[in-house]
């Protein structure tokens, strides 16, 4: 069986692979509305609800219904400034986004997390992934979905000295380490919201490369 999203709420549009996401969103005929919360605008489009501004300070005005929300969140300690900001971002405001969209009626959320993600591990942002996998499985959604990718691969708006230097290497590796590009990324989301599948399912790397084809 399969369900079929006609109400989105997207968090994470301007980012990489929420980017892509949107444009899929806003291409699919099954698609009636988008509700797409950013800090900067986005291009106007008939299906588009754009409010701008803090997450934090939007989600509360959010109206519904909707009934599946994908979460592209996401940051890097470096860019945060500091593992305390770091953590607001990639845990307390996804779950503070999952939250709202679970009270707006929402009851698919597919979330990004990562590769290596363990709320046991000893390396910080892993551990910061694997309590946020942990805190939404608590909230006891009717269907969660959580992507883990290895590295991203595209052109980022903003520059990271990192990534651009592991790319090379990491489009060769094999297996779930090896990267995957944030298109490929975008459509396998889109593929798992469409799948009706009660309970929590974890996809890992390679396994979202292959449904993302």
């Amino acid at each position: 069986m399969y369900l079929t999203p006609q109400h989105i709420l997207l968090a994470g549009a301007t980012g990489l692979t929420g980017e892509h996401l949107l444009d899929r969103l806003l291409s699919e005929p099954t698609v009636s509305r988008v509700l797409a919360p950013s800090r900067r605008p986005l291009a106007e489009h008939p299906h588009l609800e754009n409010p701008v501004g803090e997450l934090l300070e939007l989600l509360p005005r959010l109206e519904g219904p909707i009934n599946t929300a994908f979460c592209c969140l996401g940051t890097t300690i470096r860019q945060a400034g500091s593992q305390e900001a770091f953590r607001a971002v990639d845990h307390d405001l996804v779950l503070a986004f999952a939250e709202r969209a679970r009270e707006m009626g929402a009851r698919h959320l597919l979330v990004i997390s990562a590769l290596g993600a363990d709320a046991k591990s000893a390396v910080f942002y892993n551990r910061v992934k694997g309590e946020m996998e942990q805190a939404l499985k608590a909230q006891d959604w009717p269907q969660l979905t959580i992507a883990r990718p290895s590295l991203l691969l595209g052109p980022r708006s903003q520059f990271r000295l990192g990534e651009r230097l592991a790319a090379p290497l990491m489009r060769w590796v094999p297996g779930k380490l090896r990267g995957i590009e944030a298109t490929v990324l975008a459509r396998a989301l889109w593929r798992l919201a469409l799948e009706e599948d009660d309970g929590v399912r974890t996809v890992e790397s390679d396994q979202l490369r292959r449904l993302g084809r």
